[in-house]
């Protein structure tokens, strides 16, 4: 069988493409073209096929108008009559720019297979090739072969390869850095950015030859980063051999801003090690039409997370005070989700379909988010592999260990043996560690694993000459409902939902006095823990009173800092761990 796609830009102002597909040598009665319902990355089902209209085949040759019927909402069967070969034609929209998007407009034409080309049902494995038909000047990069110039005609040794193979048309800004030899590009889509080209260039340079060293190998021969500029943020996704981001076009400054860019740059190019090749096998030429259930969504990501700020610290694109803080944040947030408590990072694994990308008003109270918490984890297996192996093993001697006996020969994880693998290569039992962190929901002991790296966890101190009270404390998130405190999340265990504050609730007094969404937590200075307060509710469009006690807020926030009585041992985990020198912690002025 023999497939060619067709992708013309049509009218850009309608932002609708017209898309042909020929197949030919076709056998039986029927041939179904089904359009992805998710693609590899992103891990939730989405109705790309809402864009689609006006699906038409006929026969080849001869131009006979052929049946087809919409079997269900991402599948057409269309009936051949005798024909072996078949001309189909649809149209389809795009415009909008994420990280898995097709987006046509005047400037620009981005294309994610997965949203625009249906597949040949029970032929994904076969090659195919694509040619754009697209306005003059436009240039395409993709990572895919060029085997025509105009139209652009590109092959792709399966369907499956083309969905893992971004196109961008337009007029990209194209620079190219060569570390350890390996030419890889940056293409910059989109108009305006604060970026400086030169910097970016030296900044992703050093991602990757820090991300070769740890890993020791790469599979590639060339890699584009793909980075979209818009208004909006939106992160990034992996692919095989590129990776696709989109950020603001002022998120190149100030210095914290930018450090966000780099630390998705970094995340998504140490996939092209995990996920893109070491991977559970669930994840292996998957079933596009339904979830793709694995429980080691953790460590293909949250792992992925860690090892990507870690790239970041090594490489000195972070301090080892602003690596820390980072964690630090991360732990707050960890640690004000009463979720933790009731969700293990396997199985928030498992619902990440249905949970992580829709949450809705329970879901801090009753899931964990699986990036957040497996990095932590991460972290702390590392640091657990660091102390008991005498700083001889790490999880970097497991990663390496992962990627040669998986990664690089293309054998997929079975969902037991993440952990055998780590435990054959450091040597050591991890036995109870994932009992009670990974499948379990124990509280992670960060104190106790950040010492053996030298290292104390706790509350960040209060200042002590800020003599500001203690806010008053409800354990609610709210939005702003048309300038109302509107309440998104009631939080177990805290105050206002002891006292019945539910989702939907909108705040309009304390005591009897009116408190709008911007003067809410100034308000809440007045009442400090222990206060009793009478709080008049709008529920369901009816004005309640809800009596609460006013409790003790959380730690405003949290930090790691050198121990005065760190040992060698931990010093040298301390420095083989960040890729730096230990910093012993200031000394306290005495006077």
């Amino acid at each position: 069988m023999n497939v060619q796609y067709t992708l013309r830009a049509g009218e850009p102002t309608e932002h609708r493409a017209t898309g042909t597909i020929e197949i030919t040598d076709l056998e039986g009665p029927t041939v179904d073209l089904v359009l992805p319902s998710w693609v590899p990355g992103s891990y939730h089902l989405v109705n790309y096929v809402r864009g689609f209209r006006g699906m038409s085949a006929r026969a080849v040759p001869g131009g006979t108008p052929l049946p087809v019927d919409r079997v269900d909402r991402a599948r057409w069967r269309v009936t051949l009559e005798g024909a072996r070969s078949v001309r189909l034609e649809y149209s389809v929209y795009g415009h909008e720019t994420v990280t898995e998007a097709f987006d046509l407009t005047p400037e620009h034409l981005f294309v994610n297979a997965g949203l625009c080309l249906p597949y040949v049902d029970g032929h994904r494995e076969e090659p195919v090739e694509l040619s754009l038909d697209v306005p003059p000047g436009w240039q395409a990069v993709t990572e895919l072969e060029e085997v025509g110039g105009r139209p652009y005609r590109f092959r792709a040794p399966s369907y499956d390869v083309l969905l893992d193979s971004p196109i961008d048309v337009g007029h990209p800004t194209v620079l190219t850095i060569r570390p350890h030899g390996i030419p890889h590009r940056i293409v910059l889509c989109g108009a305006g950015g604060n970026y400086e080209a030169h910097r970016l260039e030296e900044d992703l340079g050093r991602i990757v030859e820090t991300t070769l060293r740890m890993v020791g190998d790469s599979p590639l021969s060339r890699y584009t980063f793909f980075i979209h500029l818009n208004d909006v943020p939106d992160g990034g996704l992996e692919h095989a051999t590129s990776t696709s981001c989109v950020f603001t076009r002022t998120a190149f400054w100030p210095p914290k801003s930018y450090r966000r860019v780099l630390s998705v740059a970094s995340h998504e190019y140490f996939h092209l090690y995990n996920v893109k090749r070491i991977l559970p096998k669930a994840l292996q030429r998957p079933d596009l039409s339904r979830e793709a259930l694995t429980r080691l969504l953790w460590w293909m990501e949250g792992g992925t997370d860690y090892f990507g700020d870690l790239v970041l610290v090594r490489s000195g694109l972070l301090t080892p005070k602003q690596y820390l803080d980072g964690r630090a944040e991360y732990a707050k947030q960890l640690l004000e989700g009463p979720g933790r408590h009731h969700l293990g990072l396997e199985e928030a694994s498992i619902l990440s379909w249905v949970d992580y990308y829709q949450p809705f008003e329970e879901t801090p109270n009753q899931s964990v988010d699986y990036y957040l918490k497996g990095h932590l984890v991460a972290l702390c297996l590392d640091l657990e592999i660091r102390h008991r192996t005498e700083n001889r093993s790490s999880l970097e001697t497991a990663l390496r260990a992962l990627w040669a006996d998986y990664g690089r020969p293309g054998r997929g994880l079975e969902e037991d043996e993440l952990r055998p693998v780590i435990e054959r290569a450091t040597g050591i039992d991890l036995g109870p560690f994932f009992s009670r962190y990974v499948r379990g929901v124990d509280e992670l002991d960060l104190d106790g694993f950040a010492r053996w790296a030298g290292l104390s966890f706790g509350p960040s101190p209060k200042d002590p000459d800020d003599d500001a009270p203690d806010p008053g404390y409800l354990g609610i998130r709210t939005e702003n409902a048309a300038g109302l405190v509107r309440v998104r999340h009631a939080l177990l265990d805290t105050p206002g939902r002891r006292a019945g504050l539910t989702p939907g609730d909108e705040i309009v007094a304390i005591n009897s006095v009116k408190v709008t969404f911007d003067q809410f937590e100034k308000r809440l200075l007045a009442y400090p823990p222990g206060t009793s307060v009478t709080l008049a509710v709008f529920r369901r469009g009816y004005l309640i009173e809800v009596p609460a006690t006013m409790g003790k807020p959380p730690p405003a926030g949290y930090r790691f800092t050198p121990r005065e009585d760190a040992g060698e041992l931990e010093r040298r985990i301390y420095e083989s761990w960040l890729g730096t020198a230990w910093s012993p912690p200031p000394k306290r002025e005495t006077g």
